[in-house]
Parts: structure tokens; C-alpha cells; sequence
């Protein structure tokens, strides 16, 4: 079975929005389906049909989440002690394209998210960093072109 790696924030995100599937939506779910019901003939009934839509896409997303969680390797990113750029680490690089700085983490793909400087660990920046030290060059293929960045530093929190 493969290993799915996250953080543990990473997996606080995942149990806290499997909570509320569970725990509010599908609640909510069943109240609508016996309210749409109470309407009567359910081959035209339109709200029965939605909610019905929405309680397979939520069973869906609790199963997805669920999977995700039997196979997560939590990584605690702080008690990490490593000379290279692994999973969970925070990096800073330098564009050499923009000329500036930019903080990164490394993180599982649930965790990923571009506004919160979080890269997935499979994303091609995140394949590009992994191993790699302080000082070296990094190149991104992307779609525009090669993309160089230098690796100023990286910690683990």
C-alpha cells in the first residue's frame, strides 16, 4: 500500500473537514432528503434528486478522506534534523528571472496551497528541491521555459 505523507497540520486539515462531513453535512444531508420526501411523488421531485447528489458527492468525499488517512505517514516537520532539503522543509529561494525571495513548504498534496506558500512534495518545484543543500541551483521545467531558482536556506519547524 503506498505511503501518503502529510504533516500534522496536514492531518488536522484532513480530520477536521472529515468531522464536519460527518458530523454536520450528512445531517443536514438526511434532513433535506426527508423534507423533499414529505413533497411526495420523487420521480419529479427535484430537491429529493439534489439532495440525493449532494449526499453522494459528500459519502464520496468522507470515503476520499478516509483513504487518505488509512495511508498517511504523518511527519512531525519538527523534530526533523536533515543536511537536504526533505519533505516538510522550508525553503527559501531565490528567482533569479524576478530577482527576489520567496519562502516555501514542502508538503503532502492535500496540504498544498499556492496563497500559503505550500508546494506539494510531486509538484515540479518540489521534485526539483528535494536533496538538494543550501547554495545549490535549482531549474524548473515549466511550460513557459526553465525557470532558476538558488536555494538560500531551508529549516524545519
Amino acid at each position: 500500500m503506498a505511503q501518503n505523507p502529510m504533516t500534522l497540520a496536514g492531518k488536522k486539515m484532513l480530520d477536521s473537514e472529515l468531522e464536519r462531513l460527518i458530523k454536520v453535512e450528512r445531517e443536514e444531508i438526511k434532513t433535506a432528503i426527508s423534507e423533499a420526501r414529505a413533497h411526495g411523488d420523487l420521480k419529479e421531485n427535484a430537491e429529493y434528486h439534489a439532495a440525493k447528489e449532494r449526499q453522494a458527492h459528500n459519502e464520496g468525499r468522507i470515503a476520499e478522506i478516509q483513504g487518505k488517512l488509512n495511508t498517511a505517514q504523518v511527519v512531525d516537520t519538527s523534530k526533523i534534523d536533515h543536511e537536504k532539503i526533505v519533505f516538510g522543509a522550508w525553503v527559501t529561494l531565490y528567482s533569479v528571472e524576478k530577482d527576489e525571495s520567496k519562502t516555501f513548504q514542502i508538503v503532502g498534496e492535500d496540504e498544498a496551497q499556492a496563497m500559503d506558500d505550500k508546494i506539494s512534495f510531486n509538484s515540479p518545484l518540489g521534485k526539483a528541491l528535494i536533496g538538494k543543500e543550501e547554495g545549490d541551483e535549482v531549474i524548473v521545467k515549466a511550460p513557459k521555459g526553465d525557470i532558476e531558482y538558488t536555494v538560500e536556506g531551508f529549516e524545519y519547524k
